[in-house]
């Protein structure tokens, strides 16, 4: 057995910060959660250098907000590189995340981590989200960015969405549901990032993204059978855009990502949720 860690997380009361945290405290390692607006407690950091609590889904996307979301992962995660790099003793390895964004709007073309960045909002927010973290791979430190795709949890982000509707019989497909979906469990998440804190070859990007990728619709159907409620009524996508603004529906709902986890395979990374409806059928049971 390996000696405990002692593992720094920003985000720490977030979704997926908090699963990483559980995650690392159940096998022992010691975890310094940053926290910000209040004095911190014995084991925390006082400041949040790399969260700021913006998610792109939390409101329209006016020039002011999506400055505010561009400050908020782009900015922070620049200090905390620069802090990095000046450290006399820094840390092994900085997992800086990131998102399937990335790739922007790709329709049927299958991506992978060489495959070129995309466009528009969130393929730029990402981009320069990775790039934030330079100053620390500079300075000799192994960098990481987990490129995460819809994380699924049962009342949580994207399912914790999407369930009230479902559950009022109401859910269904998304502007036809040709969009590709790529999505990961929230448990194979977190064992990504604790495989990338340990192995030294994923340096870089890597998708965290289950390796079977399914349409929206399909993703739709699969939740409704998993609810036991029909998936039948269909959002068109200019009702979305009056509901979200264009851009937001566009980027956030309507584009298709279908994103492979070729780095994490290379790794022998071995998914314990691979295929959705299993996955799905097994949370709401």
């Amino acid at each position: 057995m390996s000696a405990p860690l002692t593992v720094g997380v920003t985000g720490a009361s977030g979704f997926l910060g908090g699963a990483l945290c559980d995650a690392l405290a159940a096998r022992g390692d010691a975890v310094r959660r940053f926290v910000r607006g209040r004095a911190p407690e014995p084991g925390e950091i006082a400041g949040e250098p790399a969260g700021g609590g913006r998610e792109p889904a939390a409101r329209r996307w006016t020039p002011a907000w999506k400055r505010e979301l561009m400050a908020s992962r782009v900015r922070s995660t620049a200090t905390l590189a620069h802090a990095i790099a000046a450290c006399r003793r820094p840390p092994r390895v900085l997992l800086s995340g990131s998102a399937v964004g990335w790739y922007g709007d790709r329709g049927d073309e299958p991506l992978d981590e060489a495959s070129p960045p995309g466009h528009g909002f969130l393929a730029e927010l990402a981009q320069s989200w990775e790039e934030a973290a330079e100053p620390a791979a500079e300075a000799g430190v192994r960098v990481a960015h987990p490129r995460a795709g819809l994380v699924l949890a049962r009342g949580r982000g994207v399912l914790g969405a999407l369930e009230p509707a479902f559950k009022l019989g109401v859910g269904g497909p998304l502007a036809g549901g040709h969009a590709f979906w790529s999505w990961i469990a929230v448990g194979d998440y977190v064992q990504a990032l604790l495989l990338a804190i340990a192995d030294e070859r994923l340096r870089g990007a890597f998708n965290a993204v289950s390796p079977t990728t399914v349409r929206q619709g399909e993703f739709a159907r699969a939740l409704g059978r998993a609810l036991h409620r029909p998936a039948a009524i269909p959002a068109p996508s200019f009702a979305l855009r009056l509901l979200l603004g264009r851009e937001r529906a566009d980027e956030m709902l309507l584009a298709s990502q279908r994103v492979r986890p070729a780095v994490l395979l290379a790794a022998g990374f071995r998914f314990a949720e691979p295929d959705l409806e299993p996955f799905l059928v097994r949370t709401y049971a």
